[in-house]
């Protein structure tokens, strides 16, 4: 779900809340190798919320949903007392590719999709899942644990060695920060939706060549 004063204000475009809704969904999909496929909404409404507010939701989960094949198969709407998008999605993966937050062994190394913090200055509203990414990494590489980094790498890290039942080690001057960030908001902000995964060691130089060469 997306709450309004919790993940938007009430100001936020409703094609970015819209947008939001979903792209978070199929962010944890991407996390597990997977394929999304089909979407149900529920949207809650004030009683004096204009049609148009409605439409430009739909725009921004559309938005997301079409290129990449998700089907808006239905949902509910209701009134309250304020606004709330949550969204439920199926999808499939391929069983040899399967990737869970289980699967970290001793001595694995920890990568990153991406840059991490300040994502409230935009980033939160506007990233891309993804999905790509994951669907080439499973394909390509023995990923052993992912998750994807929706409340922090402070919070998610801890999560993802606790399901694997190992400690981890962190090197903080590692951390790829984003633009203007400082470790600390690398560490403890919240909403990058990046993608964490574990790899063996023995791995990392040729998935870190063939990432570059993919993902430019």
């Amino acid at each position: 779900s997306v709450v309004e004063h919790i993940h938007f204000l009430r100001e936020t475009p409703a094609r970015l809340i819209g947008r939001k809704a979903i792209a978070r969904v199929v962010s944890d999909i991407a996390a597990m190798g997977g394929q999304p496929h089909h979407a149900l909404i529920t949207l809650i409404v004030r009683r004096a919320t204009e049609v148009r507010f409605v439409d430009e939701i739909y725009e921004g989960l559309r938005e997301i949903a079409t290129p990449l094949g998700i089907n808006i198969v239905g949902g509910e709407t209701s009134r309250g007392d304020t606004t709330v998008i949550s969204v439920s999605m199926v999808g499939t993966v391929t069983a040899s590719r399967w990737a869970s937050r289980s699967g970290g062994k001793v001595g694995d190394a920890l990568l990153v999709t991406g840059r991490l913090g300040g994502s409230i200055k935009g980033k939160h509203l506007s990233f891309e899942p993804r999905l790509k990414e994951a669907q080439w990494l499973v394909k390509k590489f023995p990923i052993h644990a992912m998750m994807d980094l929706s409340d922090g790498l402070s919070k998610d890290l801890p999560r993802l060695a606790a399901a694997s039942g190992v400690e981890f080690t962190l090197d903080e001057a590692a951390l790829p920060c984003s633009p203007g960030c400082t470790l600390d908001q690398a560490w403890s902000d919240g909403e990058d939706y990046e993608l964490l995964f574990a790899v063996s060691p023995k791995t990392t130089e040729r998935l870190q060549r063939e990432w570059s060469e993919t993902f430019p």
